[in-house]
């Protein structure tokens, strides 16, 4: 029996996957697609986790001088002979990534970006042997790799000096990749020193970018499309392609039949439904694609037992802070509209193509709230339900994975919030732990009426249910000195919450339930009865609680009603 390929977490180098024997979804026609329409400069925006940081090094591969062709052995581009006697190994080919440049201050980041090209510089120290550089370029050329950027002048230059050193060397002009520049803007950003920030990557692609002879073409990838007017002004023969466009749509994240094909080659046929509630629903251009390193890490959790549960793993990979910043500055119609989007509906916006960190930090709330969208939209929190008409983009949360982020985002603020307000949190606690349930109810609703809630749409009854829980569960958790346990088996079966308080010997069930239409008293009902059938309250008794209060609770919307009984 033939031994199967290598699942490629994590692997950002091309030549890995043949020479290490892993799965390879082939996406080499776009290098095709890339010669036959690129620009000058050509900067791709895709969510991060989506696969271009492998395209960029697949580009690399592919173009430059005294490449192994046989990377590229039976995949798509191999067909095409022509094109790959004119191009393959053919240039060469100056290749950076931006994704560490970063640090507290700017002075850090500067020197992570003087780390990051003289690690470039020196990788081609052939150079240093060449007989077609003078000696004072091979001087300049020791300062790069040794990175000697003491004086601005010397890192804004250094791209360029690299372009001019290899054409002098090559006699053919270079091909310049660059990924992840939008990294060092966004960290910038955040810690302080945007303006700085700005100034040394608008030079740095000033002098390497534009009206360069030694430069055949280059390509830029990062998250979003931060505007012209502050890194990339005055270029000609800029294209951009983000993801409204149609055209190479293909060649980030996988389509339908690509994982089907995956999945088809582990005998994990039977799995595709659940990787497309969870992973798919991304639109880019009119192309549905999926999350690839959602698909891989899964398919590696089901290879080790084919019963293992759906995790979210692009949530995993990256802080969501920007879901965290569009919650804390919600106003009142912005709420609303987050509502729409976690029970399933869609919103529409008119989005800002390009985009600026400065307005990002608006105090207009109107300006940031635009731009919040926008961003949202660009790294993968939102996406297209259809084509956009007149400019306006019909918007919706792409799959299950990261309604769990909104949904836990919001009840983490929800969380801070009520807990904040400690004269009525503690009233709710006191109740609860009393057993009076009218104030419960009462208190829980207003908690309610000041929170986003889940509309009474198509989303699933249990994730509604599930949300409503996590609301609860946040209030009691604060309560430090209580044992809370929540979805424990617990008698025959498993209670939503149940809670001991040993101080007082008492104990809490509680049931939940969504209350679809407002069937407040059914849904009530219901959860009392599963309390009582089940014998929840069994384990309570066990470990010695006195007095237990059993509590069904049925939320809709922003209300909710609560049947109650006490066991003594």
């Amino acid at each position: 029996m033939e031994k199967k390929k290598k699942l490629p977490i994590g692997i950002e180098f091309f030549r890995d996957f043949k020479r290490d024997n892993f799965y390879y979804v082939d996406k080499t026609g776009f290098i095709r697609d890339l010669i036959d329409s690129r620009g000058s400069v050509n900067l791709f925006t895709r969510p991060r986790r989506f696969g271009k940081s492998l395209n960029m090094d697949m580009l690399k591969t592919f173009f430059e001088t005294g490449t192994d062709s046989s990377y590229f052995d039976g995949l798509e581009i191999a067909g095409e002979t022509e094109l790959c006697e004119q191009h393959m190994g053919k240039y060469p080919v100056l290749s950076i990534s931006l994704k560490d440049v970063e640090g507290a201050k700017f002075q850090t980041a500067y020197d992570m970006l003087g780390i990051v090209v003289s690690r470039e510089a020196r990788r081609f120290r052939f150079l240093l042997e060449s007989d077609r550089l003078m000696q004072f370029e091979k001087e300049q050329f020791v300062g790069l790799m040794k990175g000697e950027f003491e004086k601005e002048a010397y890192l804004h230059g250094s791209l360029r000096l690299l372009t001019d050193l290899l054409f002098e060397h090559y006699g053919i002009p270079v091909i310049v990749l660059i990924d992840e520049y939008d990294v060092p803007l966004d960290k910038a950003y955040q810690n302080g020193y945007y303006p700085d920030m700005v100034n040394l990557i608008r030079s740095l692609f000033s002098q390497v970018l534009k009206t360069n002879s030694n430069l055949y073409f280059a390509v830029i990838t990062g998250c979003l499309r931060i505007a012209k007017e502050s890194i990339f002004t005055g270029l000609n023969n800029f294209k951009v392609r983000t993801i409204s466009d149609i055209r190479f749509a293909e060649y980030f994240g996988f389509t339908a039949d690509e994982v089907k094909a995956l999945l088809d080659y582990y005998n994990l046929e039977e799995k595709f439904d659940l990787l497309k509630e969870w992973y798919d629903g991304y639109r880019f251009g009119q192309t549905d694609v999926y999350c690839p390193w959602d698909v891989i890490n899964q398919c590696d959790k089901f290879l080790e037992t084919k019963d293992a549960p759906m995790e979210p793993h692009w949530e995993n990979s990256s802080s969501n802070a920007i879901v965290q910043d569009i919650l804390e500055t919600a106003t009142e119609t912005t709420k609303s509209q987050i509502e729409a989007l976690i029970s399933g509906e869609t919103v529409e916006k008119v989005l800002i193509p390009e985009l600026t960190y400065t307005d990002l930090g608006s105090k207009n709330k109107n300006i940031r709230q635009t731009y919040l969208w926008s961003v949202l939209f660009a790294t993968g929190y939102l996406t297209d339900a259809g084509k956009p008409e007149n400019g306006i983009h019909k918007l919706v949360i792409p799959n299950r994975e990261v309604l769990g982020i909104y949904e836990k985002r919001i009840l983490s603020c929800f969380h801070v919030k009520i807990t904040s307000d400690t004269t009525r949190w503690e009233k709710f606690c006191e109740a609860l732990k009393t057993g009076d349930a009218v104030q419960v109810q009462d208190l829980f609703n207003e908690f309610m009426a000041a929170s986003i809630s889940i509309r009474d749409t198509f989303t699933r009854k249990e994730m509604k249910e599930n949300f409503y829980h996590g609301m609860i569960l946040g209030l009691l958790q604060a309560e430090g000195s209580w044992s809370l346990k929540s979805n424990v088996e617990s008698g025959a079966g498993y209670t939503d919450i149940r809670l001991e308080i040993p101080t007082t010997k008492t104990g809490c069930v509680i049931e939940v339930k969504y209350a679809e239409n407002g069937q407040y008293e059914q849904s009530c009902a219901k959860a009392m009865k599963q309390i009582e059938e089940n014998g929840y309250a069994w384990v309570l008794r066990q470990d010695g609680m006195q007095t237990i209060h059993k509590y069904g609770i049925a939320c809709y919307k922003k209300s909710c009603k609560i049947a109650y009984c006490k066991e003594e």
